[in-house]
């Protein structure tokens, strides 16, 4: 099935352009040329020129005759998700708690097709090369949270899931294949937490665990993440991971008496 046949007549193909100039930038390429644009999106030049001046008009896009940007309006594009989603005023004071009792930072964060998206953190100090905020997105194959929330899924999902995602090493250690993936998720599925030692990227260690709802189906994960330079995988297994599960198991007794909260 060609990528066409699989839309329906309703498809608004210059929607679906204007969005890929907008997610064209992201932390690492925060100005981008008009020549970049057209080679991010696969757009001619024409074509992208005429979307960053439109967006520019929109008030979304700054430029300053030859590097683009986005603007803080694009904020609005997300504002009405994240404001009527009451999953991170659940989760923000577990994690605060969390973070304070440990010293090491904490995050909750959902699946987003083949990416894990932050929805609420508690950062105690910087330790990714790369600024991690609401919002930010990481592949699921190379994540804690990522593994915990692929474990979650049903046969179907993650079957799709698998057929739709990219294995990129971001690290020697990075699971690059599906059948080891699949390992592994089982592993995660047994023991109900997900430990990940510098698969994302080269020093930082995570351990994740499973938020459910009342349903029992994994709805969120929820993290901490440490250096490799201060931790130890066994020291995070023995002194990380039972507050971390303890945390889990408060969210998940908030969300029971909380019928009404969304979660994705």
């Amino acid at each position: 099935m060609d990528e066409g046949s699989a839309r329906g007549t309703h498809h608004v193909q210059s929607l679906e352009r204007g969005l890929a100039v907008i997610k064209a930038f992201h932390a690492g390429s925060p100005e981008l040329t008009l020549s970049d644009v057209a080679k991010a999106t696969g757009l001619t030049r024409a074509a992208a020129r005429r979307f960053l001046l439109t967006l520019a008009d929109l008030g979304y896009v700054r430029t300053d005759g030859k590097y683009f940007a986005l603007t803080a309006r694009v904020l609005e594009l997300g504002y009405a998700f994240l404001s009527s989603m009451s999953l991170p005023q659940v989760v923000q004071p577990h994690l605060e708690k969390l973070s304070a009792e440990v010293h090491e930072s904490s995050s909750v964060s959902v699946l987003d097709g083949t990416d894990i998206v932050y929805v609420a953190r508690v950062a105690v100090s910087r330790i990714m090369a790369v600024s991690i905020n609401v919002g930010t997105r990481f592949p699921a194959h190379a994540t804690s949270m990522g593994h915990v929330l692929l474990a979650g899924l049903s046969a179907h999902d993650l079957a799709e899931y698998l057929r739709q995602a990219r294995f990129d090493a971001l690290t020697p250690r990075t699971i690059t294949s599906a059948d080891a993936l699949r390992d592994e998720l089982e592993r995660v599925r047994t023991q109900g937490w997900a430990l990940v030692d510098q698969e994302l990227e080269e020093g930082l260690r995570s351990v994740a665990a499973p938020v459910h709802n009342r349903e029992g189906e994994v709805v969120a994960a929820v993290n901490l993440s440490t250096h490799a330079s201060r931790t130890t995988a066994e020291s995070v297994r023995r002194e990380l991971l039972p507050p971390l599960l303890a945390t889990a198991g408060e969210i998940e007794a908030d969300l029971a008496m909380t019928p009404s909260v969304r979660v994705s």
